[in-house]
């Protein structure tokens, strides 16, 4: 992990005023997906639109399973991609146009399953025309993709040790309780800033775990957050919503 205390640069950055953005959500619905076509429906219609925001709900497996509809024309134009979908592998020119659309610096804000969003199982089969991307976990987002922790719930949420920045602003760690399995995500990326540690209770054996991050990708510097919260339960706690919409204001406020 890098040390907590951001950069005079990145702190700037996020207080700079951001502006009313094209924003493109990739969420998937499926029994392991934490019903996140509806809780992303929801923070559009809720919290992202009433600002202003254009969104667009891209829902994969349409028509097809590992097929997003509407995905490359969305990203041509769009300011920030949201993507909160699970093993899922694109079709060439559906992958190629996520590449591009973080190679040119632009952000990308992950949700949950996104740590495993183009991973493919041993078991899984990879049709021809499909493409999977399973480095993206590490080189794009900053953390791993290890496994879960499912004792010791619900675990308890605190910010990271010395952490001062506009991103948990209203966000009152002490109200977050995650009731769903606790991601194992270390080692973060040397250039990573956790924001957010999670801990879990008795019967447990995993130490604590970040559970939301930032930092840069590629050489344009792209803004990446990740968060492990997203579930149905997490989504209903206000100070998860809060922190979600800091964060899409943190990646796409104005550069210094």
């Amino acid at each position: 992990m890098k040390p907590i205390l951001l950069t005079l640069t990145w702190l700037f950055s996020l207080i700079t005023t951001s502006h009313a953005a094209n924003i493109v959500i990739m969420a998937v619905e499926e029994p392991d997906n934490y019903d996140a076509v509806n809780s992303m429906n929801a923070f559009a219609a809720n919290e992202l639109r009433p600002q202003g925001h254009q969104v667009t709900v891209v829902v994969g497996d349409k028509p097809v399973k590992h097929h997003f509809e509407g995905l490359v024309a969305a990203l041509k134009d769009a300011d920030l991609l949201i993507l909160f979908s699970r093993r899922r592998f694109l079709p060439k020119e559906q992958m190629e146009a996520v590449r591009a659309h973080l190679n040119a610096g632009k952000p990308l804000l992950g949700i949950r399953t996104a740590n495993h969003a183009f991973i493919p199982r041993p078991k899984d089969t990879v049709d021809a025309g499909l493409t999977i991307w399973p480095e993206f976990t590490h080189d794009v987002l900053g953390g791993e993709n290890t496994g879960y922790e499912t004792k010791g719930l619900p675990y308890t949420v605190s910010v990271t040790d010395g952490i001062q920045t506009p991103l948990l602003e209203g966000v009152n760690a002490a109200n977050i309780r995650g009731h769903q399995s606790l991601y194992k995500v270390l080692p973060l990326a040397a250039d990573a800033t956790p924001l957010l540690i999670g801990t879990a209770g008795a019967g447990a054996s995993t130490p604590p775990q970040p559970v939301a991050w930032i930092r840069s990708y590629g050489p344009n510097k792209a803004r990446i957050f990740y968060t492990s919260l997203g579930a149905p339960e997490d989504m209903r706690i206000a100070d998860v919503r809060r922190l979600l919409v800091n964060a899409v204001k943190w990646s796409i406020s104005s550069k210094p």
